[in-house]
């Protein structure tokens, strides 16, 4: 019965983020909602922004990224992940790209992101067509949203205005979840970014793409060896467990699926695996165990739709976090990602 109230709620809260006034609930059969502008616009940002400056920037976007992730699908996952790195440290404000001593790019937690290339060259192509225009901000969100799309995720329309940063600090790296916190420190770094606990499940479900490194996960396999339990906490389950310590024997710098059922579609198996006691992160299986997130992860299992549906809600959500537009001096419109205008002039 829990379950099946907090399906209903989840789906009225779909409703009011994505649903037109006066426009029939179509919630079973399209593949994404439409966002209500008055959701957006106390930041300046709108869907018609480039629609006079930059009519192709969509075009040019979603034809660059479908070159890139056809010769490599993880760039998809790992524009997921840059995207999520830069907007949870200081805001959505492209702080992630620039490339200098002492920046987030070059901190210790930056050091596995991957896709910049991929952003450069989408800069590059955007910059012969709408020369200082478009910043790098919105070229980040909407290939973050077209690679979701290519992996067979939901498509929602992106609200463009965003300016780049021109300040960027490797301490602020630190500030992005590691994937060994607490549920209940998850929670407060959501809330504190304006986000809730139905985001936090939802947006941990884009590790159903994703890898990451056994290096990385040693804790999760080995905790307690050398003390009272050689099982990790939370549990995994045994013929998973006997696998991954097997693939990532030494440390090895091999890579492992996220998703071990289906690691290369946007699905919700992310959630029924972590059913299974087959969640590779600890703040996953987590989710599924905490009874503050555990009745949404039940109704992500047993509504797939709803994840699909929810998920591009929550990253419109994660998008507009401490956004900086309009006049806001501390921001630019940058012409390489990668420096602010000042060293490029």
């Amino acid at each position: 019965m829990k379950s099946s109230l907090l399906s209903l709620f989840l789906l009225s809260i779909i409703c009011t983020t994505s649903c037109g006034h006066g426009e029939e609930d179509t919630f079973p059969t399209f593949p994404a909602l439409p966002i209500p502008e008055t959701l957006l616009f106390d930041n300046l940002l709108s869907f018609d922004y480039y629609h006079q400056r930059c009519p192709q920037l969509e075009q040019i976007i979603h034809t660059k990224l479908k070159q890139w992730v056809a010769k490599d699908h993880t760039l998809a996952a790992s524009l997921l992940r840059l995207h999520f790195h830069d907007c949870f440290a200081t805001g959505c404000d492209a702080s992630i790209l620039l490339n200098h001593e002492g920046s987030e790019r070059r901190a210790e937690a930056s050091k596995t992101l991957r896709g910049f290339q991929v952003i450069d060259d989408i800069k590059a192509e955007v910059e012969k067509s709408c020369p200082a225009i478009v910043s790098c901000t919105d070229i980040l969100t909407a290939a973050t949203r077209d690679a979701t799309v290519l992996l067979g995720g939901p498509y929602w329309r992106v609200p463009y205005g965003r300016k780049d940063s021109r300040i960027s600090n490797a301490k602020d790296a630190e500030m992005v979840p590691s994937g060994r916190e607490s549920i209940t420190t998850l929670l407060e770094l959501f809330q504190s970014r304006g986000l809730n606990f139905i985001d936090l499940v939802v947006l941990s479900g884009a590790h159903t793409i994703g890898r990451t490194s056994c290096g990385a996960i040693q804790h999760r396999l080995y905790q307690g060896l050398n003390g009272t339990s050689s099982m990790p906490n939370p549990p995994l389950d045994d013929h998973y467990l006997d696998f991954l310590q097997r693939k990532c024997r030494c440390a090895s710098r091999d890579y492992v699926d996220l998703d071990a059922t289906t690691p290369t579609t946007f699905d919700s198996q992310f959630y029924a695996n972590l059913q299974k006691n087959m969640g590779l992160l600890s703040t996953d299986q987590m989710l599924y165990s905490d009874p503050r997130t555990s009745p949404i992860v039940n109704s992500l299992i047993g509504t797939p739709s709803l994840f699909i549906h929810q998920f591009s809600a929550s990253m419109v959500r994660l998008a507009s976090i401490q956004v900086l537009s309009g006049l806001d001096e501390a921001g630019e419109i940058r012409t390489n990602c990668n420096f602010v205008n000042s060293y490029n002039n």
